[in-house]
């Protein structure tokens, strides 16, 4: 009798790839999209960004397939190219992004389930944190536990999560009228709402201001890749990735658009989070809004399940590839990184802190989280180029310039404040790295000493700026 291959399935690939994405972004993306652009400048964005998602997929999955040798999931990519940091850098950021991802759910959970228990409405007051740090110690124990075990678990979240989500597009097709959807196609408001003056914003800035927005809500999206080598195929989860990234376009864009056709996008502006579920009230009354806050709940417990398994699995990796000391790869019986568990829910619940020093604790998170992610995925792209070139594959190299020159863009509309504050995380990092030098007797060059400096120059730079208040949390 064959003894059957244990791991991941193609199904709980394609679940955690989904589920990693769809998380809060999507339960607010139309009115975040309402205050900056109308429909047609929205559409140009998603064309944009579907294009620049669909060329970083097909750089994963083509990297995937030519280089099955490298389980350092994306982190791996920029080793190839940059070297022993170069991988620290990507899998310090990726890190940084994972975990920072989880303190911008804990906000949107707790704003969700003050819906039904008001103790906790708002989702920043000392209630609120009590109640998100027994989630991340819930969920850090279950993925403890066993990393496949807690995908299959992350199948059935992800089911659930998705019924809202449909029935939220299939009775926005019902209230769909095309003459409110065309009445400000280009943006011809007469006060833009993201701006101070009355001035009508143009094209150009309402597409770009739609773009953060939309990157956002694909984080995750890489989250196969990385558990590769936990697959019961390795081309399972290049096909996940795939099916993921059509199945999450095909929401994103019905989700965020239909909107637009029911209610006028100075309406759709002023709607408070989460906007879906007001929207729903708005077409079939408050048990609308009921569901989708269910929706959201169990969305967010399913994204923040996944990126507690991705941070975890990445240090562990990191390990193994000597970019960590050893113990980040140590594991249980049950083949989970505890000790990588363990630090990042501890570094998870003291951010959550924050929550009572500022009133932007969501933004701030997923800002972060973003621009930490895009740096990770531009060295994707980057090696995509290298490698392919290499290869005289100029069809790669066409592909991999295009996400090169999605994630540059994305970095800049960031916002290189984010980027600076991301540097100071790093600074940590280096002592990690010192350490793991040590235990490989890694002899650092002067490349890799002036690239640390730098970085360390940037992170003195933004706590001056936050310092004089030129950087504002």
């Amino acid at each position: 009798m064959a003894k059957e291959t244990v791991g991941i399935s193609k199904l709980g690939l394609v679940a955690l790839v989904v589920s990693s994405s769809i998380g809060s972004g999507i339960f607010g993306i139309t009115s975040d999209l309402a205050r900056t652009a109308a429909p047609a400048p929205a559409m140009v964005a998603w064309l944009v960004v579907g294009i620049g998602m669909v060329a970083l997929v097909l750089s994963l999955n083509h990297l995937g397939a030519k280089h099955p040798d490298l389980d350092g999931g994306i982190f791996g990519y920029a080793q190839a190219s940059f070297g022993k940091l170069g991988g620290f850098i990507s899998g310090w950021g990726y890190w940084l992004s994972a975990w920072l991802g989880n303190v911008a759910f804990a906000t949107m959970l707790m704003n969700a389930m003050g819906e039904f228990f008001p103790i906790v409405k708002g989702g920043q007051n000392l209630s609120s944190i009590l109640l998100a740090s027994l989630f991340i110690w819930g969920l850090t124990l279950l993925v403890n536990n066993g990393i496949e075990s807690a995908s299959v678990i992350n199948i059935l979240v992800t089911f659930c999560k998705l019924v809202p989500l449909f029935l939220f597009i299939i009775f926005m097709v019902l209230s769909f009228k095309l003459k409110v959807f065309t009445a400000d196609f280009w943006g011809n408001m007469s006060e833009n709402l993201t701006y101070s003056t009355s001035a009508q914003a143009s094209l150009w800035e309402q597409i770009k201001s739609c773009l953060m927005v939309m990157m956002w809500v694909f984080v995750g999206i890489e989250g196969a890749s990385v558990l590769a080598n936990r697959a019961k195929k390795r081309s399972d989860a290049q096909q996940a990735t795939i099916l993921g990234l059509v199945c999450l376009l095909f929401i994103y864009i019905f989700a965020s658009l239909l909107p637009y056709g029911l209610l006028p996008q100075s309406k759709l502006a002023m709607i408070s989070q989460p906007a879906m579920a007001n929207i729903l009230r708005e077409a079939i009354g408050n048990w609308g809004a009921v569901v989708i806050n269910i929706g959201l709940i169990l969305s967010i417990i399913g994204s923040w399940l996944s990126w507690t398994m991705l941070p975890a699995e990445t240090t562990r990796l990191m390990a193994q590839q000597g970019l960590l000391p050893k113990i980040f790869g140590k594991t249980n019986n049950k083949k989970a990184p505890t000790y990588s568990l363990m630090l990042t829910a501890i570094l998870t619940n003291l951010f959550l802190l924050t929550f009572l020093l500022t009133d932007y604790a969501y933004q701030f998170a997923y800002s972060l989280c973003t621009a930490a992610i895009l740096i990770c995925y531009l060295l994707v792209g980057w090696y995509q180029v290298q490698f392919s070139f290499q290869q005289k594959n100029y069809k790669q190299v066409a592909i991999g310039s295009l996400a090169v020159t999605f994630e540059v863009a994305g970095i800049t509309l960031a916002g290189f404040s984010y980027v600076l504050l991301c540097s100071i995380a790093y600074i940590p990092g280096f002592y990690f790295y010192w350490k793991t030098c040590q235990e490989t007797n890694h002899q650092m060059t002067g490349k890799e000493k002036l690239t640390i400096g730098m970085i360390v120059g940037a992170a003195l730079l933004s706590i001056l700026l936050l310092a004089v208040g030129t950087i504002k949390i």
